[in-house]
């Protein structure tokens, strides 16, 4: 076996979608579409693609701005075809010798050989990204109480990008990625097939400021993934730090769940930080339990 990592690059070719698209079909993840744009966590930032036989058999993108802790961020995948062959391992170590000392490498379902290579690397587990699922036959979702004269209403493009970053800066100033969220994504993302204004709820108060949201998103069915089948999820809720307390949060969180039940989807799932307990608490009272776990190690 020929293994051959070649450069870095900061323009992917075609075979790195080959590479994903394979991941995909067997691990459900990542979310790459066969043609269009890469997923927005692979734009910018190198690329290194690793070949067996001249076949493409992995990839790894590095971050290289980093989140907004200053952590450069890498991410990789093995072809189905060529792991357990040192592929991952070599990989890693590349990835290892070209980040800088506060470097986080994701591990995407905490696979048992992810943490050997890491542990082999010298890296240890620093964050841990769970994904939480519920089936929602059966689910006691009550319809919002909203206090303190808050109203919802949903997004309309065009109009409400600027608020929407702004509160989301503000409710999320201590996360690495969500915070960093700016106008430009949010619009990128509008013009993705999956984006329905419908699904993205806000919060204003009695002086029509925006104060929270939440953001639905519906995933089309993927083979070997959630039985086959769509599936909602709970893709961000933010609120001001100055609403805490007044039960906005949990508003916004049913009226997004109700709208994902009425739009026939037998399962929602959403990520959040394995430390997060109060997050835990809420989503675990409305039925979620474990289903995933992402890891971020570094040194």
């Amino acid at each position: 076996m020929a293994l051959d990592l070649g450069d870095w690059t900061t323009d992917p070719d075609d075979a790195v979608r080959e590479v994903l698209l394979a991941v995909k079909a067997t691990d459900g993840r990542p979310e790459v579409d066969a043609t269009g744009p890469l997923p927005r966590e692979f734009e910018g930032g190198l690329h290194l693609l690793a070949r067996v036989d001249s076949a493409p058999a992995g990839y790894a993108h590095l971050d290289t701005e980093g989140d907004s802790h200053g952590h450069q961020v890498a991410e990789l995948f093995v072809h189905p075809e060529f792991r357990r062959r040192g592929v991952g391992t070599a990989l890693a170590q590349a990835v290892v010798e070209r980040g800088d000392a506060g470097l986080r490498v994701w591990a995407h379902g905490d696979h048992p050989g992810a943490a050997a290579i890491a542990k082999k690397l010298g890296l240890g587990r620093q964050r841990e990204l769970l994904v939480l699922h519920v089936a929602v036959s059966g689910a006691d979702w009550p319809e919002p109480v909203l206090h303190n004269g808050f109203r919802l209403r949903t997004f309309v493009p065009g109009q409400d990008e600027d608020a929407l970053v702004a509160v989301n800066a503000r409710a999320f100033d201590w996360h690495p990625e969500q915070g960093a969220l700016t106008v430009a994504e949010v619009r990128a993302e509008e013009r993705h097939a999956w984006f329905d204004p419908a699904g993205l709820f806000l919060a204003e108060n009695e002086s029509g400021e925006i104060v929270g949201f939440h953001w639905t998103k519906v995933h089309d069915p993927v083979p070997g993934r959630f039985d086959g089948d769509p599936v909602g999820e709970v893709y961000v809720v933010g609120v001001d730090p100055a609403t805490q307390g007044s039960g906005l949060g949990k508003a916004l969180t049913l009226a997004g769940l109700r709208y994902l039940r009425a739009r026939g989807l037998p399962r929602v799932i959403l990520y959040v930080e394995g430390d997060n307990a109060a997050a835990l608490a809420v989503y675990n009272k409305l039925g979620f339990q474990r289903f995933e776990t992402d890891v971020q190690y570094g040194a």
